[in-house]
């Protein structure tokens, strides 16, 4: 790559760092802003759960319908359309005072995000190709960065005003802002297949691909439930509001910290390794909440900095081992809707049933479930012939 040419393909990257720091301001919200919008509805916590499933249901369409518009169109028009949407659906939260209308509102947020997620995925691979998994890295740590700022917001405008509509203002204008530079920048191209590349890959496999997606799907389901009810949880247990506000903020504290250790661990050892290693150290944090090991902040910043280098080191493994167009990275984020849907809806209802103490078995569970997961998947691509030594199964 010449000089201009890395230059530029710099600049395009830190615009998307940009566009992730605003999605993960933007995700970032629901969940401590949960009781404020509960309120302005006059829903129950039960009730209020819905907004995740139409959340989920906006990330289920956008990661379809974005995938063949990045394939299809320049990428960089998809997501100055998409931050435009997520704009919109910010400005109009404090307004949608009707569960409904806030239902509606909330599916079109999980739209843009997650079209603006996959574009910005598969543009950066289709930037760095194989250099890409620490660029991978910084990306998801700037979506965590976002998420870890946006509590702190949400607490600064409500110590000012009294109304938490300033946040989601605020987060919009800096959304709007990174139209222009995105529009000045030449969207990058589907690099060109290099001959003898695909003999490194196992063999194109149905199963391989589902097994990914489960677990993508497994772990967005965790991350969304822990960073979305946690607040409500603690609130529930009995902390001080402001006190449990600020519980999703050390969770992204660290998890924004783990994104960025991962990068040199990535370069030491094997992703496998850096997997295991997370879902162990969250497995630890959910014990540590069942039997009172550590303090909910303690619990917070662990499972934060378990949490943090699943996502993007899934994303890189799978892209060593298959290719990911714009169709593929459409499907993670297929996926990662259904967790996103499944589990945090379940969790307003479960809390209202079954109490707190619910909480860290769920958790657990969902652990467990991405270990078999993972112990599925290494089986797998053991046993799936290398392209040129035959197709695997199925």
């Amino acid at each position: 790559m010449t000089a201009p040419a890395a230059e530029r393909a710099r600049r395009t990257t830190y615009s998307y760092f940009a566009a992730f720091v605003a999605i993960g301001m933007s995700g970032g919200l629901l969940g401590p802003a949960l009781p404020h919008l509960a309120e302005m509805t006059g829903a129950t916590m039960g009730q209020i759960a819905i907004l995740f499933t139409a959340r989920a249901l906006g990330n289920m369409l956008g990661s379809v319908v974005s995938g063949a518009l990045v394939d299809r169109f320049p990428g960089h028009r998809v997501l100055i359309v998409m931050l435009g949407l997520m704009a919109l659906g910010l400005v109009a939260v404090p307004f949608s005072q009707a569960l409904a209308m806030l239902t509606a509102v909330v599916f079109l947020l999980g739209f843009s995000e997650v079209s603006i997620n996959a574009g910005a995925n598969t543009l950066l691979l289709w930037t760095h190709g194989p250099a890409s998994p620490p660029w991978i890295s910084a990306l998801h740590f700037c979506f965590a960065l976002g998420n870890m700022l946006v509590p702190l917001l949400l607490v600064a405008a409500l110590a000012v005003t009294g109304l938490f509509h300033l946040a989601f203002w605020a987060v919009a204008l800096y959304a709007l802002l990174l139209i222009a530079p995105l529009a000045r920048q030449q969207s990058p191209a589907p690099p060109a297949p290099r001959p003898g590349t695909g003999a490194q890959r196992p063999a194109p496999d149905p199963w391989r691909l589902a097994l990914f997606l489960l677990l993508f799907a497994l772990y967005v389901g965790m991350e969304v439930t822990f960073a979305g009810w946690i607040t409500a949880y603690a609130t529930l247990a009995g902390t001080p509001p402001g006190r449990a506000a600020l519980l999703v903020t050390l969770f992204w504290v660290t998890l924004s910290a783990g994104r960025l250790l991962a990068i040199p661990l990535l370069r030491r050892t094997t992703p496998w390794r850096v997997l295991w290693l997370c879902l162990g150290l969250a497995l630890l944090a959910g014990l540590a909440l069942q039997f009172g090991w550590l303090p909910l902040s303690g619990v917070a910043l662990l499972f934060g900095l378990a949490s943090s280098a699943i996502f993007p080191t899934l994303f890189g493994l799978a892209n060593q081992l298959m290719t990911m167009s714009g169709r593929t990275t459409g499907l993670v984020f297929l996926a990662a809707g259904g967790g996103a849907m499944a589990v945090p809806s379940l969790t307003g209802p479960l809390l209202e049933r079954a109490g707190t103490g619910a909480f860290a078995p769920l958790l657990v569970g969902l652990v467990c479930l991405q270990a078999a997961g993972l112990v599925l998947l290494h089986r797998r691509i053991r046993h799936t012939p290398r392209d040129g030594q035959g197709r695997g199964a199925g």
